[in-house]
């Protein structure tokens, strides 16, 4: 009778657990989050909360995908994603459009891009464009971007040649001679550089031009989301916890975004996530502040060449609300 008993007892608390389980499967949220390009130390603060349970903590099942079709921005307005990663002018560009995408978070505080060349092509400043080759990927901003710094020094930009060189890397590209210079990211590009025993001369981009120290990159959201608060809440208490976590642990953040994303080289990731720790929050008030002034000043570029038909409103395009 009394084995009979505790048969019953442990049936019993196996059932509650199993209904527990689907009570807590039931209330969890999936959420899709989609990336801007294959998974780098930007993307760290998302991986750190899935790996860390942040994101299970508020209730929700974060899935983090690539686009196959279709780019973050038209993947989060349609639904597809509910966040994702992007770029201030790529929402401005969306909005500008009638796109309702919503930038939610800055991940770095200062524009950490530039151009990057080999030491031996002696680009020492934007003057010396003038004679070399370009790699990108082809966009008409690229070469505005390029025109306006070279104006700016009276340089002639028409003495520099524009290539599309897509995905080719730079070390690839510019080792065969098919590019002299290209647009990359400091805290990625330069690192692989220092582990390849590439010397190189890198151009800071925001520093050459303050209307160029734009936020990028950014997580994005739909407006649908903005109105139902709550889900977007949760998201981003958990984004502030990965972040900070990155800030604060930039070995421990490294090693988690490795066992997620095991391709990815250790010594590189390592060494990117200890030049981001400083970056991310920089000399803002907090992690994934965004300025006004900021979104304003590049607006107001893109406007003056002709990019986007008039200003958009940037009380729209972006909100602190969920980083305060």
């Amino acid at each position: 009778m009394k084995k009979l008993f505790i048969i019953i007892i442990n049936l019993i608390l196996v059932v509650t657990l199993l209904v527990g389980c689907a009570k807590k499967t039931d209330e969890t949220i999936k959420v899709n989050f989609v990336l801007d390009w294959t998974p780098n130390t930007n993307h760290a603060g998302i991986y750190v909360a899935k790996s860390l349970g942040y994101f299970e903590e508020v209730g929700l099942d974060v899935n983090i995908i690539q686009p196959s079709e279709g780019t973050a921005e038209q993947l989060v307005a349609s639904g597809s994603a509910d966040f994702g990663i992007s770029y201030q002018e790529n929402v401005t560009f969306a909005r500008s459009e009638g796109v309702p995408i919503v930038s939610i978070a800055a991940i770095i505080q200062h524009n950490t891009s530039g151009f990057l060349s080999r030491a031996d092509e002696n680009i020492n400043g934007v003057s010396d464009f003038e004679n070399k080759k370009y790699g990108g990927w082809g966009g008409p901003i690229e070469e505005a971007t390029i025109k306006y710094l070279m104006d700016q020094v009276g340089a002639d930009y028409k003495k520099t040649e524009i290539i599309t060189s897509g995905d080719i890397d730079f070390f690839t590209g510019s080792e065969t001679g098919n590019i002299d210079y290209a647009w990359v990211f400091e805290g990625w590009a330069n690192i692989q550089a220092k582990i390849k025993g590439v010397d190189v001369n890198y151009i800071d981009l925001g520093k050459e031009a303050k209307v160029f120290d734009y936020y990028t990159p950014i997580i994005i959201t739909s407006e649908k989301n903005i109105k139902n608060g709550d889900i977007t809440e949760k998201f981003m208490k958990a984004v502030i916890k990965g972040y900070t976590y990155c800030i604060e642990n930039p070995k421990q953040a490294a090693d988690l975004l490795i066992k997620a994303v095991p391709e990815l080289p250790v010594e590189l990731v390592t060494n990117s996530m200890m030049f981001l720790a400083k970056k991310y929050k920089d000399d803002a008030p907090y992690w994934g502040y965004q300025n006004d002034e900021v979104w304003s000043r590049y607006m107001d570029w893109l406007v003056e060449n002709q990019f986007i038909d008039q200003a958009i409103k940037i009380e729209e395009a972006f909100t602190n609300d969920y980083v305060k």
